[in-house]
């Protein structure tokens, strides 16, 4: 026959294990939403310097193309 400080024993311990678990499933399902998040605003930082450059670079070739033709230098 088991003891009441036993049974309240194991009562702790199932408790305890119980809350472990959840508490390791609530950090992860944290976890796995700061990585996502922290990936999407990656890869939305990456889209402006993607956008930057090639406005820079459009801008360059607007400039080029503006530009009067050089006159040959006569000697």
């Amino acid at each position: 026959m088991v003891g009441r400080f036993e049974r309240n024993k194991d009562t702790l311990q199932e408790l305890t294990e119980s809350a472990a678990t959840h508490v390791g499933n609530i950090a992860g399902i944290i976890t796995g939403a700061v990585r996502e998040v922290t990936r999407e605003v990656g890869d939305w930082i990456s889209d402006g310097i993607e956008m930057r450059e090639a406005a820079r670079k459009a801008s360059a070739d607007d400039a080029r193309v503006a530009e009067p033709p050089s006159e040959p230098s006569g000697g």
